[in-house]
C-alpha cells in the first residue's frame, strides 16, 4: 500500500527539465515585437521604434463604421445588464 502512494506522488511532480515558475518570473525580457510589422527586435531597436511612433504628427484615424459598431456594442452591453435575454 505504501509503495502505491509513493508512485502516485511521483507522477504529480513536474518533469525535471521544466523551468520553475519562480525563475521564469524573474527573467528580464530583452526582446520586443515591432508594432508595425510584428518582427522581433532587440531592445535598442524597439526603443527607437517606440520613440519614432510617439513623435508622429498624425494620430491614427478610426473608420466611422468601426466607431459606430463599437457604439452599438456598448449600448448592447448596457441593455444586456437590464434585459439579460438580449
Amino acid at each position: 500500500m505504501l509503495k502505491i502512494t509513493e508512485a502516485q506522488v511521483g507522477l504529480t511532480l513536474p518533469p525535471p527539465q521544466d523551468i520553475p515558475e519562480e525563475i521564469l518570473r524573474n527573467e528580464v525580457i530583452i526582446e520586443g515585437r515591432s508594432e508595425l510589422t510584428g518582427e522581433i527586435l532587440n531592445s535598442s531597436e524597439y526603443a527607437k521604434e517606440k520613440e519614432e511612433l510617439s513623435k508622429s504628427a498624425y494620430h491614427p484615424e478610426v473608420n466611422t463604421k468601426l466607431k459606430h459598431l463599437v457604439f452599438l456594442l456598448k449600448i448592447r452591453k448596457m441593455l444586456k445588464t437590464i434585459v439579460p435575454i438580449l
